[in-house]
This record gives structure tokens, C-alpha cells and sequence, in this order.
């Protein structure tokens, strides 16, 4: 649905955030204290299918005090926002006691004003979120924003789309930068998507260097299902790209040793390709 999505909001004609409604929210947004990191509501643009009608807000990440050259960026609609607060009042009931969720309407819900004022509860909303630790961890909220582009990037990677792959995991990777989990299992394949999709589209020196962040991340970890695959990747465009690939050999020496043969182990491709992500 992302892709849809995206496309739905680029339809002329369709958004409905003139510079004076732009203006209007900068005024009334909420005086919340300042964070590190901000949610803001740039566009909101009315979709119409089949049968349904609903609006499709694009929400920016930003970092307090950086200017952000390519924005980290997510499109979702209410029904979205709704999930989300659903599942975490199941599991954060105290902490989301005082947090406010903007009431689904009966009617008027496509007028400039509605969409403003859900604009702005839906910032504030995730502001309040972020500023709780547990919550700001937790699977239910940091999936909310990248999972359903990891999703996108792996179809578009299985189908040999990859320039339009490549963009989607360069979103991911910009998405868990800025929520701080550039440590965790997800991240390390969003980095096999953006080393495989670089390779494909022969950009060798950047696949390289997605392949070393990946590796300085595994650095402490002796056993992890793609230190093999990104230690092969790694040594492969070290060659191509005339780097020292002799650290990369001597941790593949090891693995050798270790464990299994590694013409079993599947490669960076193969892993993305079987990698469940739901």
C-alpha cells in the first residue's frame, strides 16, 4: 500500500495545504518543549478509490537545530495513526493515560480545517510518544514508521527493481537514523538492501561502503546470520574497488573455522529475499 500511497499524493490538484493553511498551523501548533527530534505535517492530500475516500498525511522527521538535506519522510492516513494508538494503550495503558488521539468524525472530515487541526494533533501526538523512553523503544512504535518501507524496498529488491528499491531503503535507513536503532537487526538489513541494490546498479564504492558500516556494527558479534554473507560482499567489492580486503579475509579465516562451510551460507541477495518481514 506505501506505493500506492505515493502515488495518490502526487496527483495534481489534490493537496490541500495552501501557504495560508501552512501559516495557520505555525501559529496554533502546540507548545510542546523542544525536542530532539520533530514531526511535522507538510502535505495532506484527499485520496479517492474504488469506493473508499481518505486523507494521506506526509509526515517529516526532523532533527532540532540540522538541516536534513534528503528529509527522512513516511505517508500515512488516520486509520494508521488509529492502529498504532490502539496497540500501544493495550500495552503502555498508564503511560498513554494522558496522551490526546484525535476523535474519528461523522462528517466534515475532508474540509482545510479538519485536516489542519488532525495535522496538528497527529505532530503533537507523536511528539508525546517519543518523549516517553519505553514507548519511543518499543516494536509497536519505531515499526509504525520504517516497517512498511522495509516491506516496499524487499518486493521492489525480489523483483529486480532496483532504483526505486534503492530509494525505499535509503528512506528506511534515514527513518531508523533519526529514531536512534542503528544498532538493531532491522537496520543491519536495511544496509544488505541499500550494499545490494548499490552493486546492481554497479555504484560498487557505495555498495563498499554500506558492507563496512554493516561489519563495524558486527564488529562484537561472532555469530550473527549476516556476518558471513557481508563478510563475502565486503571482500568481493574490496577487490573491485581496490580497497584492503585483508581484515574481511582473516574474520572469513575464522568463520571457517567455526562453523559450517561457507559455500552453504546464502548470500546478501539471498537473505534479503527470505528475510520475513511482517
Amino acid at each position: 500500500p506505501g506505493t500506492e500511497w505515493g502515488a495518490a499524493a502526487e496527483r495534481p490538484g489534490s493537496s490541500l495545504l495552501t501557504r495560508q493553511l501552512q501559516e495557520l498551523w505555525r501559529k496554533s501548533r502546540g507548545s510542546l518543549a523542544p525536542q530532539r527530534l520533530l514531526f511535522e505535517v507538510t502535505s495532506a492530500s484527499v485520496v479517492s478509490e474504488r469506493s473508499s475516500k481518505y486523507v494521506l498525511y506526509t509526515i517529516y522527521l526532523i532533527r532540532t537545530g540540522q538541516f536534513d538535506k534528503a528529509p527522512a519522510t513516511i505517508t500515512r492516513r488516520y486509520s494508521d495513526f488509529e492502529r498504532l494508538n490502539r496497540r500501544l494503550r493495550c500495552r503502555f495503558s498508564c503511560d498513554m493515560a494522558g496522551i490526546a488521539f484525535p476523535r474519528k468524525r461523522l462528517r466534515r472530515n475532508f474540509t482545510a480545517e479538519t485536516i489542519a487541526k488532525r495535522s496538528r494533533a497527529f505532530e503533537q501526538f507523536l511528539s508525546h510518544l517519543h518523549s516517553i523512553a519505553e514507548i519511543r523503544r518499543s516494536p509497536e512504535f519505531l515499526e509504525f514508521f520504517f516497517l512498511q518501507d522495509l516491506q516496499a524496498a524487499q518486493r521492489l529488491t525480489c523483483t529486480g527493481m532496483y532504483r526505486e528499491a534503492l530509494a525505499t531503503w535509503a528512506n528506511a535507513y534515514r527513518l531508523q537514523d533519526r529514531l536512534g536503532v542503528c544498532s538493531s537487526g532491522r537496520f543491519l538489513l536495511t544496509l544488505a538492501g541499500l550494499a545490494v541494490c548499490h552493486q546492481e546498479l554497479d555504484q560498487l564504492g557505495e555498495a563498499h561502503g554500506c558492507c563496512e558500516q554493516a561489519l563495524q556494527l558486527l564488529e562484537a558479534q561472532g555469530s550473527h546470520p549476516l556476518l558471513g554473507p557481508f563478510l563475502q560482499a565486503h571482500v568481493h567489492l574490496a577487490w573491485k574497488v581496490g580497497k584492503d580486503k585483508r581484515r574481511s579475509e582473516a574474520r572469513l579465516q575464522d568463520l571457517r573455522e567455526a562453523g559450517p562451510p561457507l559455500q552453504q551460507q546464502p548470500t546478501l541477495k539471498e537473505c534479503l529475499i527470505k528475510e520475513p518481514l511482517d
